[in-house]
C-alpha cells in the first residue's frame, strides 16, 4: 500500500496551490479563516460599539448643519424616537457597520488566502491591483455621498415652508445617510469593471472608448434615480465624477493596449466580415528527395524475468 508523503517545509498556501491537500484538509482551513474572520468581526464589533455614538453624531452633521434643526435651549438637533429601543438598535446597527470597516483588513486577508492558492500568478497580481483601487474609489464615492446629502436636505428642507414643522426619525435618517453612502461607493466602483473588460480580453480600449455617449447617457440617469433630490447639483456631480473615472479607466486601457502590442496584429485592420487577402505566389514546384528502402529490423533482446515480489518495493513502498 503506498502513502503519500508530505514534503517537509511547504507552507498551507503551496500545498492548497499545487493540489496535495485533501477535502477534509480545505474544510479544516476553511473552518480556521471563518473562525479567525469572525473573532476579528467580534473585536471590531466591539470598538464599533465604543465609537458608535461619535459616528452618529457625524452622519447627523448635514441636517444638523441646517438652520432651525438645533433646540436653541439644549443645542441639540431635533431629531424623534418613536421607539424606546430605536436609539439602542441604532447604536448596535452602526457599531457593527464599524467593526466590519476596522476587522476588513483580517477577514478580508482570511477570505484572500483561502482562494488566492487557485487562481494563477497573473491573476494574483491583478487581484492586489483591483484591491487597491477598489478601497480609495469607494472612500471617494462615500465623501460626494455625504456632501451630496447635506445640499440635498438643504434642498428638501426649504421645500416644506415655514408653515410645516420638519423633525427627522433618527434611525429612518441614519439610514439614508448610510444607504446613499454604500450607493455612491458602489458607484464609483464602475471604472475597475471596465479595466478588468479590457485586462481579460474582453473589449479593447477603442471599443470601450466607442461607448462613451452610451455610458455618459447611463451615468446621468442613473445619478437622476439615486441622488435624494431633483435639482440638479448632486445629480451633476455624480455624473461627472463617474464620466471622469471612466475616462480615466479608457486611459488606463490604452496604455495596456500598448504594452500587450494589441492592434498591430496582421488581421487587426480587417472587419470579421471582410475576406482576407490570399497570395497568389506561383513558385515553381521541385522534386522531392528520393527516399531510401527500410532497413531490416534487428533481433529484440531477451526479457529478463520478473523479480520476486518481495524485492519489487523498499521498506517505504
Amino acid at each position: 500500500m503506498a502513502f503519500a508523503l508530505r514534503k517537509r517545509g511547504s507552507s498551507t498556501f503551496e500545498r492548497a496551490a499545487d493540489g496535495s491537500m485533501t477535502l477534509i484538509e480545505h474544510v479544516r482551513e476553511l473552518r480556521n479563516r471563518l473562525f479567525r474572520a469572525s473573532l476579528a468581526i467580534m473585536i471590531g464589533f466591539g470598538f464599533g460599539i465604543w465609537l458608535a455614538e461619535p459616528v452618529r453624531i457625524l452622519l447627523s452633521k448635514p441636517y444638523c448643519d441646517l438652520p432651525g434643526s438645533v433646540d436653541p435651549e439644549t443645542n441639540k438637533c431635533l431629531f424623534v424616537q418613536l421607539g424606546p429601543a430605536d436609539l439602542f438598535l441604532l447604536n448596535l446597527k452602526i457599531g457593527l457597520w464599524v467593526g466590519l470597516i476596522i476587522a476588513a483588513p483580517i477577514w478580508l486577508y482570511q477570505l484572500w488566502a483561502f482562494i488566492a492558492p487557485g487562481l494563477h500568478r497573473h491573476e494574483r497580481r491583478y487581484a492586489y491591483a483591483f484591491t487597491a483601487l477598489a478601497a480609495p474609489l469607494f472612500a471617494a464615492g462615500a465623501v460626494l455621498a455625504f456632501f451630496v446629502t447635506a445640499k440635498g436636505l438643504e434642498f428638501l428642507m426649504n421645500v416644506s415652508g415655514d408653515d410645516i414643522s420638519t423633525t427627522l426619525e433618527v434611525t429612518r435618517y441614519i439610514s439614508f445617510v448610510t444607504n446613499l453612502i454604500l450607493l455612491f461607493g458602489v458607484a464609483f466602483e464602475f471604472p475597475l469593471i471596465v479595466l478588468m473588460l479590457n485586462f481579460v480580453g474582453i473589449a479593447s480600449a477603442k471599443r470601450l472608448l466607442s461607448w462613451w455617449r452610451v455610458a455618459i447617457f447611463v451615468f446621468f440617469a442613473f445619478a437622476a434615480v439615486v441622488t435624494p433630490t431633483p435639482d440638479p447639483f448632486g445629480m451633476t456631480a455624480l455624473a461627472l465624477c463617474l464620466s471622469a473615472l471612466y475616462f480615466a479607466a479608457v486611459g488606463v486601457a490604452f496604455l495596456n493596449d500598448r504594452r500587450r502590442g494589441r492592434g498591430k496584429e496582421v488581421y487587426a485592420g480587417i472587419d470579421d466580415d471582410e475576406v482576407s487577402p490570399l497570395e497568389f505566389d506561383a513558385d515553381p514546384v521541385v522534386a522531392g528527395q528520393r527516399v531510401d528502402s527500410a532497413a531490416p529490423i534487428g533481433v529484440p533482446e531477451p526479457v529478463a524475468p520478473p523479480a520476486p515480489i518481495e524485492r519489487r518495493y523498499d521498506d517505504m513502498t
